[in-house]
């Protein structure tokens, strides 16, 4: 298990899918990339999906992800994205009232349970108290981190490159 903080952008890409039964149907799928702006997002989805795609795509939607952190699984059978909302709990020294703060978190799993074990194994190294609020399973069909799929020469800032 590995997380990841970033700036995270969900990209909806529609293009003609060849399904089982050999038929073309006009599908929408959703990705999620890693990227600095609106405009390197739309490039580097483009990108991606230019090697899985035969033929033409479009980019249907560009968003920022309402995460800003991803927990990657290292199984094999980890092929679904769930969405997990925790609540961070302090106490206000003032009013001495319990106080929950809601973050979201993008997590790799197979299954549910999966997901909330991945959830307490990254988080039961921390010592912050935490309640799991929700999980749900996302329509994410992959992550795309910066650098992960290039090679060691493209992953380098253009003026480190000699």
């Amino acid at each position: 298990m590995r997380s990841r903080t970033a700036i995270w952008f969900e990209c909806k890409i529609g293009y003609e899918k060849v399904m089982e039964d050999g038929l073309q149907k006009k599908v929408t799928e959703s990705y999620v990339v890693d990227a600095l702006s609106f405009t390197e997002a739309e490039s580097r989805i483009m990108e991606e999906m230019s090697s899985y795609i035969s033929g033409e795509f479009t980019i249907k939607d560009i968003k920022i992800a309402p995460y800003k952190e991803i927990f990657f699984s290292d199984e094999e059978m980890a092929d679904r994205w769930y969405k997990a909302k925790l609540q961070f709990i302090t106490i206000d020294e003032k009013t001495e009232k319990e106080k929950r703060s809601n973050v979201n978190y993008l997590v790799q799993a197979g299954t549910l349970k999966g997901a909330v074990g991945n959830i307490e194994s990254v988080m039961g190294t921390t010592m912050i108290d935490y309640v799991i609020a929700s999980v749900n399973e996302t329509t994410l069909m992959d992550v795309f981190e910066y650098g992960k799929n290039a090679n060691a020469e493209d992953a380098k800032p253009e003026f480190e490159q000699q």
